[in-house]
């Protein structure tokens, strides 16, 4: 009876403070829909690149279209010389560009070895990446289409003229993410990464508004002056509302968008569960630690920020250096996205992410060290702005 009453409180703080509002739905739903809009065609499509054609032959002319026909690439100018296209890049305009100098045709015909240049710029990583391998694509079937007239006039037959070229065949198999989509290794990271956050700084903010108000000896004579009752009480409708989003956001992205799950729903729903309740513990344990509403939310900031550096969805973990590695466990979006990685992401079983599930029930049982610093803190402490 004494949480529903201190619940039904902390529901007319929510009803009342914008903040919370923000915080706890609008933004969260904006982020999601941000970013999975942001990435819905998977990987970036039509980059802006030139040419420089100095051969200016049919196949020379032949090897642009074959770039510009590419997803990721589009050719939107030529450029005379090498000094005009470095420039464009300079500037922004391009990303890369081909140059191709007079006597290439000639010296493919006559197996003289031209070479043709290849420039792009590596200020965005995976522009840079994605255009190289275009680029050298063309360059390779440049040659291959010059090897395979010589050969067919030669008498050679499709299977002798195909053994040539590619004498080692590849079978590539992209497990997990056969379209190579951004969208599916980068929103389920960022995205709970983001409510992870916002889970940190609402439950410190909650706790810290009642010494800035002076209204936590009130809150605790509602529980009888029993902090466990106290903090069930206020932090039930956050959770409630956090669990909601949360699941809403997975129903988002593993229903609507089909983005790929084949661990099932029971494994989502226990990790959102999860999840929720560890970011909730954790804020509570910050502001155990530090019992003021501007260091508790700093400390909170701060550990959300370093979670997505130490999560490992862009930069493997394993390949940093060791103390960071070591640090890595400390932070529940890592634990978080190990669990979906393993169990989710790719569907194997629970026990090979037990260590993680556990993680996640340490943060959420870390309030207990501190609830009596929290006590003496609603009950001594005096706000100072």
């Amino acid at each position: 009876m004494q949480i529903l009453r201190i619940a039904l409180r902390e529901c007319g703080f929510l009803r009342h403070n914008a903040m919370y509002l923000c915080c706890m739905i609008f933004f969260p739903i904006l982020v999601t829909v941000f970013f999975t809009t942001l990435m819905n065609e998977g990987q970036p499509q039509r980059m802006p690149i030139g040419v420089v054609d100095n051969d200016n032959t049919s196949t020379s002319r032949s090897l642009i279209r074959k770039l510009d026909s590419f997803q990721a690439s589009k050719v939107v100018a030529h450029y005379p010389n090498v000094n005009e296209a470095r420039k464009a890049i300079q500037q922004n305009k391009i990303y890369a560009f081909l140059y191709i100098p007079k006597g290439t045709t000639d010296g493919l015909l006559s197996a003289r070895q031209p070479k043709i240049s290849l420039y792009y710029s590596q200020a965005s990583l995976t522009a840079g990446n994605m255009l190289y391998r275009d680029l050298k694509t063309v360059a390779l079937l440049g040659s291959a289409g010059v090897g395979q007239a010589t050969l067919r006039a030669k008498g050679a037959t499709d299977k002798q003229i195909s053994t040539f070229l590619q004498p080692i065949a590849i079978d590539l198999h992209m497990i997990g993410n056969p379209w190579a989509s951004y969208n599916l290794y980068l929103s389920t990271m960022l995205i709970p990464g983001i409510l992870i956050l916002f889970m940190f700084l609402i439950t410190a903010y909650s706790l810290g508004t009642e010494l800035k108000f002076n209204t936590s000896k009130e809150w605790l004579a509602m529980a009888n002056d029993n902090i466990i009752v106290a903090l069930s009480g206020k932090l039930l409708p956050q959770f409630l509302i956090f669990i909601s989003i949360f699941y809403a956001y997975m129903y988002y992205v593993f229903g609507y968008l089909q983005f790929p799950h084949p661990g099932g729903v029971g494994m989502m729903l226990i990790l959102g569960f999860l999840t929720v309740i560890a970011s909730i513990g954790f804020g509570i344990f910050a502001f155990g630690l530090m019992p003021s509403l501007r260091m508790s939310m700093s400390v909170c900031s701060l550990w959300a920020m370093l979670g997505f550096t130490t999560a490992g969805a862009t930069f493997p973990v394993f390949a940093m250096h060791p103390i960071i590695e070591g640090l890595s466990v400390l932070f529940p979006l890592r634990h978080y996205y190990m669990i979906y990685q393993i169990c989710i992401f790719n569907g194997f079983p629970f026990v090979d992410a037990w260590f993680n599930f556990m993680a996640l029930f340490i943060f959420a049982a870390l309030p207990f060290f501190v609830l009596l610093k929290i006590k003496r803190a609603m009950l001594e402490y005096v706000y100072i702005p």
